[in-house]
């Protein structure tokens, strides 16, 4: 970039939900904003756009970067490198570390770290709802919100006594604050890896019935009910819990939900083997659930796409399905994964899949959307609808663990552009 920071981008499909626009034409920023237009001349760097999608900055409401305690996965640095190669400009960092964000000092790391490449990407960071995020009493979430706190959310892990929920949920109502829940009924889980499949079947691994996870939307929503507290259900998997959510929202309860790409691509029956890079919490579902969350997206049930990107270092996911943890990457696949899923398989207008990447989030953190407004701050994610096999070389992340690896999606990502 130039030292006044003058770009243009010239003949690229524009798409901006937060304006409605979907129109062809050129972009300018000057001095990290978006402008009107710019001088001809040589201090002006130009992109030829043509053929190409610009966005403004995607969000991603559901990250990992294990740091600290867990950087032989993923640090701050490797996951926003990785953030900026998927084009995601925004991302909502999870407290499950070791120790875990539930102090202000904490989140201030989260908030204040060093992040690849300067100035394009920013971290909004999640603070846990509990203290040690133990699910036994609530954490100081005044001081976590004043220290910049996003949201709260024990992620990896339910606030499964509903006592001690009621009240996070009562003080972040408070704070005007959401609450991100990972909705799985531990009892109801139990020892379970894996849906029931072939695999599951072939492999004799524990089943995770999806009843861990109608259980626990059925309580947060019974909760979000009683407290007013807004409540956003993390990664939903099958389709009896989207039937709660859209009961919820017909009802005028402030609850929302997101899928992730690999939920909505892929089901359990895909599973090859004993390859724990397909292993994930909670498990991939039904193709019939598949149908159930694309069918949420498009009706706005859902209202965001979120990565869950999980890290996991190669010898971890090497310990097979049954003892390998959770969890799967995604910043560098989610736009593809997502444009294919839902704009190629089901017809989903781009201006709405882009949508659920700016303005579905931006609502439930409370914060503006980003936009390509004049004097709106200059970042855009450029992607190019062409086929593009996913391979191992296109992984920025510190580990590898991806079911994506030799797909072949409907869009590419060129990165941010800010």
């Amino acid at each position: 970039m130039n030292e006044n920071g003058f770009w243009r981008i010239k003949g690229a499909r524009l798409l901006d939900p937060a304006s409605g626009t979907d129109r062809v034409g050129d972009l300018c920023a000057a001095g990290g904003r978006i402008v009107e237009s710019l001088p001809q001349g040589s201090d002006v760097l130009e992109f030829d756009g043509e053929g190409m999608i610009a966005l403004p900055g995607p969000i991603d409401l559901h990250v990992h970067f294990r740091e600290p305690g867990g950087e032989a996965s993923e640090t701050i640095a490797t996951g926003s490198c990785a953030a900026f190669k998927g084009g995601i400009a925004t991302l909502v960092t999870m407290p499950n570390t070791k120790p875990p964000v539930d102090t202000p000092e904490a989140v201030r790391h989260q908030a204040q770290a060093r992040l690849f490449p300067v100035g394009s990407l920013r971290i909004l960071p999640s603070a846990c709802c509990t203290r040690g995020r133990e699910g036994r009493e609530p954490a100081d979430l005044e001081a976590l919100a004043a220290a910049g706190a996003a949201a709260f959310t024990d992620d990896g892990s339910m606030v499964d006594d509903d006592a001690v929920m009621e009240a996070v949920m009562r003080r972040a109502a408070a704070l005007g604050k959401v609450v991100m829940e990972h909705a799985v009924v531990p009892s109801i889980a139990g020892a379970g890896v894996i849906r029931d499949c072939p695999a599951a079947r072939r492999l004799g691994l524990a089943v995770f019935p999806p009843e861990a996870e109608v259980e626990a939307v059925a309580r947060d929503i019974a909760l979000s009910r009683r407290t007013g507290c807004a409540m956003h259900i993390q990664h939903l998997s099958c389709a009896g819990s989207i039937a709660l959510i859209r009961a919820a929202q017909h009802e005028g309860l402030p609850v929302t939900a997101e899928a992730t790409p690999h939920h909505l691509m892929l089901a359990a029956d895909d599973i090859p083997g004993d390859d724990a890079n397909w292993k994930m919490n909670p498990p991939l579902g039904t193709r019939e659930d598949v149908e159930a969350l694309r069918q949420a997206v498009l009706e706005g049930v859902i209202s965001c796409f979120a990565t869950d990107h999980a890290p996991h270092a190669p010898a971890l996911k090497a310990k097979g399905f049954a003892a390998a943890p959770f969890g799967v990457i995604g910043l560098e696949t989610a736009l593809p994964a997502t444009w294919t899923a839902m704009v190629e398989k089901c017809g989903m207008a781009p201006l709405e899949w882009a949508r659920r990447w700016i303005c579905g989030p931006a609502a439930i953190l409370g914060i503006p959307p980003p936009s390509f407004a004049i004097g709106a701050p200059a970042c855009a994610a450029m992607v190019y609808p062409e086929p593009w096999i996913f391979s191992e070389d296109d992984i920025a992340s510190k580990s590898r663990n991806s079911p994506f690896i030799g797909h072949t999606f409907g869009l590419s990502v060129l990165g941010l552009l800010g």
